[in-house]
């Protein structure tokens, strides 16, 4: 009969760790960003824990993992380890499709075995397991609960905030707010939920989290030349140097955590100005929350690989903040620094960083301060075609763009495109008033005669278009294609989707980018634009009525070059 029980239970075991086989489940437990640190801290875990794993990670970290299990028996070994404070607090679920490589144990193949089911909780997972046994009576733990200190409260209250089950103040009284807080923290680590934590849950709930703590290594940093003091991550980041207006903490060892003091003079013109200034670095990416009030802003911003966060107030002629910058994932701790640095910011002084300090950076026009410029991937030129400021461009401009914006302030989205002439639309995302747009040429231009393009030559460097001349050299494309016209003209990259004009100043066509010929080099000063006919079909077919020139006599070349620049657009594709 025994024998009988047991080949049952061996055969249950083995159908469901095969059917379960496509929802292998890991409980991720700590990454690094190096090899030989993975490995250290792998021999740590392995030492006492179970079917402990190590993989690479397309990020080109290394991550340490316990499974692949069950997702049932996935959730119970997280709140298991988690609640004897065998793993650490930010231990999550993951399903493994980031794992890579396998490096641990070596030769191991893990991601293709069966699910592990546990012995010790086999028959949990037919059922859900039991609450965890406390060691003591609701009363006992009343009366270990009236000897706290006041501090001691109030770290049960910033453990519970920190553990997300709590919003409250932190003033040391157990109302019902920290009652519902207890119940909820017991409830998440398999406690019956009583509301009044025993001894030895006061003790793992606080201890998790002063390992977190210790682990982020808070101290508070005064300093003298910026006039700021407030509470930094200092096991995460070292002093690195003063560039005003920042004062640069670069990474601890591979901690991937980065800290700026920000410190200036100025009045509420500089913060905005700085609002935007920030908004331009790599450090704060584009995507997250932002605001700009009187006398402060906010920039939360966060991609695949970092989040960050700046806080900046002006006060007194004085501008002071931070900016703190954190590797994704481990999200709480995050959190928990920018708490401490939010509620401990504090300008404690006038002094503020000079304009220049000896040992700066070199200057650079792709660097503020040491910091990179977020740069576009490539820039060229367009032209507005309508008085709702729609821009035409050329199909090279915006291709594999993530990204289109128009003077690098307005962002755009692509609405029509022909590739065979190289045409591409686009709309603002918000409403534009142009001072010009194009008036196309009605008629054949003629031979010979001189023309000028308009467009960003130097990719967006001067700020401002630059005119290009040269004279119309056939109607045609060398192919005899009637949608192009052939110039001689020296033209670079950043023209491309530039207006070309005639001497009246009308628009006679839309310079294109160089033309692939089939591996043979044309002269430099071979340059094509899609000629007027062709646009306004395009146009037309796309909802726009392209306005026709009625001009006849030349336009004199100062005319023509501010009405070049209130008509071209200078096109930055992002990615």
């Amino acid at each position: 009969m025994m024998k009988s029980l047991l080949g049952i239970l061996f055969l249950a075991v083995s159908v469901l760790a095969g059917s379960a086989s496509a929802q292998a489940t890991w409980v991720q437990i700590e990454a690094k960003r190096s090899l030989s640190d993975a490995q250290d801290r792998i021999r740590d875990y392995a030492s006492g824990l179970q079917y402990v794993n190590g993989f690479a990670l397309n990020s080109g970290w290394y991550a340490i993992a316990l499974g692949p299990f069950t997702p049932i028996d996935a959730e119970d070994q997280l709140l298991r380890l988690r609640a004897s404070g065998r793993i650490p607090r930010d231990s999550f679920i993951a399903d493994g499709s980031n794992f890579r490589q396998q490096f641990w144990p070596v030769g191991a193949v893990t991601l293709s075995a069966p699910l592990l089911l546990p012995d010790a909780q086999i028959e949990e997972t037919a059922a859900p397991a039991p609450l965890l046994p406390t060691e003591e009576s609701i009363a006992e733990a009343r009366d270990g609960e009236r000897l706290l200190s006041q501090a001691e409260r109030e770290d049960i209250q910033r453990a519970l905030q920190w553990n997300g089950v709590y919003s409250g103040g932190i003033d040391g009284a157990i109302g019902p707010g920290t009652r519902t807080a207890m119940a909820a923290w017991q409830d998440a680590n398999r406690f019956e939920p009583t509301g009044v934590l025993t001894t030895a849950q006061r003790r793992d709930l606080v201890t998790s989290y002063r390992d977190v703590l210790n682990s982020v290594g808070l101290t508070r940093v005064l300093d003298a030349k910026a006039g700021i003091e407030l509470d930094l991550p200092m096991a995460m980041v070292e002093f690195e140097r003063y560039d005003p207006p920042f004062v640069h903490y670069r990474a601890k060892g591979d901690s991937g955590v980065r800290v700026l003091l920000i410190s200036q003079t100025g009045d509420q013109a500089t913060l905005a100005g700085l609002y935007d200034i920030m908004q331009t670095l790599e450090i704060v990416p584009l995507s997250g929350p932002r605001e700009l009030g009187k006398s402060s802003f906010t920039l939360e911003g966060s991609n695949a690989e970092i989040s960050s966060y700046t806080y900046a107030a002006q006060a007194d002629g004085r501008v002071k903040g931070f900016t703190i910058l954190w590797p994704a994932g481990n999200d709480r701790r995050r959190d928990m620094a920018i708490g401490a640095m939010q509620a401990s910011f504090r300008p404690t002084s006038d002094a503020v960083l000079p304009d220049v300090m000896d040992g700066g950076t070199a200057q650079s026009r792709d660097l503020l301060s040491g910091l990179d410029i977020r740069q576009a991937e490539r820039v060229r030129s367009g032209f507005y075609v309508d008085g709702a400021g729609s821009v035409l461009t050329a199909v090279e401009a915006v291709e594999g763009c993530g990204r289109v914006t128009l003077d690098d302030e307005f962002e755009a989205e692509v609405v029509a495109r022909n590739d065979t002439l190289g045409l591409a639309l686009l709309r603002p995302r918000e409403p534009l008033v142009p001072i010009a747009f194009a008036r196309f040429q009605p008629h054949e231009p003629r031979l010979d005669s001189e023309i000028a393009v308009s467009g960003y030559s130097f990719e967006g460097q001067l700020g401002a278009p630059t005119l290009t001349y040269g004279t119309l050299q056939d109607v045609k494309g060398l192919n005899g294609e009637a949608s192009l016209t052939r110039l001689a003209l020296t033209a670079t990259m950043g023209d491309a989707g530039g207006p070309v004009f005639d001497s009246t100043g009308s628009v006679m066509g839309m310079l294109l980018p160089p033309l692939r010929t089939g591996g043979r080099v044309l002269p430099e000063d071979v340059s094509f634009a899609a000629d007027a006919v062709a646009i306004v079909e395009f146009l037309s077919a796309n909802g726009i009525a392209a306005a026709a020139s009625d001009a006849t006599s030349g336009m004199a070349p100062e005319d023509l070059t501010t009405s070049a620049a209130d008509m071209t657009v200078e096109v930055s594709c992002w990615n």
